[in-house]
Parts: C-alpha cells; structure tokens; sequence
C-alpha cells in the first residue's frame, strides 16, 4: 500500500505536503500582507495576502524544496526562518553556495533522499526549469523544480515545476517520468521594464504543461498574493474549459489540507 499525499496550500509558491511520516514545504513565504519587495532595477511587487498558516503553526520540516532563493516572491524575510527549522533545504546550486548551511544544492536530474522521523522515504529529483523567456531567463538567475518519488505510488511522480516558462526542459521531464500530479506555478508574471516577456507560465502554457506531462491533475499555485501576478484563477479556469481540461484542475484551499491521487 502506498503513502498518502496531502497539500496544504500557505499562499503564492508555498505548499506543505506531507507524504506518509515525510514533510516538505516548497518555496517559503510567510511575511504578512502590505509589504513590498524589489526583484531588480524597475521590478518590484507588493505582497497582497497573508500567510494561510504561520510559521509557528508549521511544525516540523523534513525538507524545504526551494525553487530558487535570489526573489522574495519565493523566499521572503520571514521564509528564510523557515529554512533553518528544516533539515535539510534543497535547491539550486547557486543558491545553496549563497545560503550555505543545510542547503544542498541540485542540478537538473540529480537526486536526493529525504527520510521522515518514521523512516518513510522520498527520492527528490531536480527537473530543469526556465525562469523566463530566452534573455530574460538570464537576468531572473537559475531555477529548478522536482520530482517526488516513493515507494507504492499508485499513478506516478509527482511534479513541482518550480517558477518557469515553457520550454523543452518541459518535454524532458515528461520523457523520463510519467507524472500522474503537477503542481504548477503560474501566475504569468510580467514587468513593464522587460515588456512582453514573461518569467512563469500563465493559463495557456500552464495548459501546455499538464498536456505534455499527461497529467491526471493539476493543482494551480503561484497565481494569488502578489501585485505582479497576471494569471488569476478565473483566466486559468477559461483556458482549461476551454480545451475540455477542467477536470484536470484540484484546486487548492487556504489553510486546508487536500488528498492527492499519486
């Protein structure tokens, strides 16, 4: 019999899951509402909500699975306390050079084993994620996004595509696992300075993404809390009707925890 999966849903990029005896929280970000950050020279946001769950009531970490540090958005002041309550951090290799401490550092495809107090164990891939279109991608700095594995899974991995844009990383990850959930950053996210470009999927590439992957669910975060993002819930809604895909969206609740199918 396999291990149960449970999300609970804090906000923007930052979910708990909890696999069998295992827990792990992805993107870190626990500040309150009213705060606004600078990504870079004319980029900046104003966070917009609150953490569903403080720090204090998160409880033990086994891992944080941290998409990339260098942006608030994914790792603000008060995330960056969760990092030294988890045992281990995983993230990229820049960013695990800058952190220092228990932070390890992955590059696409390289793995890393989290055990639980129970002994339960979760093999963590890295998978290769672009923080923007071709140019801006190099300015926004390096992502990744994982692939949680465990004994018993009933349909297959499941994804956590880190902060991206579609790319033919998308179709390696989808080559080399048969992912049956996908956890997917949306949000859109555009600034005037760059114009046009985008550093993370809205609906229509986030569509693109479950398709490519084949997966039996998509729950949607990264698209609320924040003033930069562009891809709110009713647009992401459309473009799945759309296409005959709304069966695929899980989406999450606030605070709650819900059962994912793996």
């Amino acid at each position: 019999m396999g291990l149960s999966c449970e999300l609970t849903y804090v906000g923007g990029p930052t979910a708990l899951i909890q696999v069998g005896g295992v827990r792990l929280l992805t993107d870190p970000t626990f500040d309150p509402a009213g705060r606004h950050y600078s990504f870079g020279p004319g980029i900046g946001s104003t966070k917009t909500q609150d953490p569903a769950i403080s720090l204090d009531e998160l409880g033990p970490i086994d891992a944080v699975l941290l998409s990339h540090d260098q942006h608030d958005d994914n790792l603000d002041r008060r995330g960056r306390d969760a990092l030294n309550i988890a045992q281990k951090v995983l993230t990229t290799v820049a960013g695990a050079r800058r952190l220092g401490g228990n932070a390890v550092g992955l590059r696409p495809w390289e793995a890393a084993v989290v055990t639980g107090a129970d002994g339960d164990r979760i093999t963590v891939t890295a998978a290769p994620a672009r923080h923007g279109n071709t140019g801006v991608n190099l300015l926004a700095g390096p992502t990744i996004g994982f692939v949680l594995e465990w004994p018993g899974q009933n349909h297959g991995p499941l994804y956590i595509s880190g902060d991206s844009v579609f790319f033919s990383g998308i179709e390696k990850v989808a080559s080399r696992f048969a992912v049956s959930a996908a956890v997917i950053h949306f949000g859109g996210v555009r600034f005037p300075i760059s114009g046009p470009a985008r550093y993370t999927f809205d609906a229509a590439e986030g569509l693109r993404v479950a398709q490519t992957l084949r997966a039996r669910t998509v729950v949607p975060i990264h698209f609320e809390g924040w003033t930069h993002f562009r891809t709110p819930r009713p647009e992401i809604q459309s473009v799945f009707a759309a296409a005959g895909k709304s069966d695929l969206l899980s989406w999450p609740i606030l605070g709650r925890a819900v059962n994912l199918e793996v």
